[in-house]
């Protein structure tokens, strides 16, 4: 599948099936003990890819890249970054939008949109948190391409690792017809993710919760 056509199957997803899902699942409200776990780990990541940036944004524009309803995006804001968060849901950049907290005006920005819009300009730093974790090596190598010249210092982001769970899942997923499942997870390894970009990957921590888990990349300028 073209990445394209990646992109508007996971638009369809969460603007007309998992929108309240991950309006709940990113908020306060309790949730089942699956759904807990999974909170926890996206709460772990958020904090380790935020912490390869530094702790003083104060003139650095960062770019959210599937900022889904912006709470990392709001911390970066609230650290000094001039940040825009950009997801290709409406609906989950709404919620974004009323979640914005006051103090962050004139420092944070949401939109709908493609990340890969070169008018959006060029960033000291991205992230890019589960957003791209529907896609494959080749697509996610052409996304750093096109995204490399517009980068002045690095971008963090999350891959599916490949685990014995994973593969299962994914293996089980592509049994069920596509119009009665949700975008799947390609499991990935670093080293394939490297060999896509000549090697400019660091391996970061893999993060654990139950049924989330993820690993963390960094791409460097």
């Amino acid at each position: 599948m073209s990445y394209e056509a990646t992109r508007a199957r996971v638009e369809t997803y969460f603007d007309r099936t998992a929108t309240k899902t991950w309006e709940r699942l990113t908020s306060d409200a309790p949730v089942s003990g699956i759904r807990a776990t999974v909170r926890a780990g996206r709460d772990e990541m958020r904090e380790l890819l935020s912490s390869q940036m530094p702790q003083d944004l104060r003139g650095a524009r960062v770019l959210d890249a599937g900022c889904g309803t912006g709470a990392l995006a709001c911390e970066l804001a609230e650290r000094g970054a001039d940040v825009l968060g950009v997801d290709i849901s409406p609906q989950l950049v709404d919620i974004a939008q009323k979640r914005m907290p006051p103090r962050t005006k004139g420092q944070l920005k949401f939109q709908a949109g493609d990340m890969l819009e070169p008018r959006l300009g060029s960033f000291d730093y991205i992230v890019a948190m589960d957003s791209l974790i529907y896609y494959s090596a080749e697509d996610i190598g052409k996304i750093l391409d096109n995204i490399g010249p517009r980068l002045n210092e690095s971008m963090v982001f999350t891959v599916a690792p490949r685990t014995p769970l994973l593969m299962a899942m994914w293996r089980v997923g592509k049994l069920f017809p596509r119009s009665d499942r949700s975008p799947t997870m390609v499991p990935h390894t670093p080293a394939r993710i490297a060999a896509q970009t000549k090697g400019r990957i660091r391996e970061l921590k893999r993060v654990t919760s139950g049924f989330y888990i993820s690993q963390a990349l960094e791409f460097r300028a």
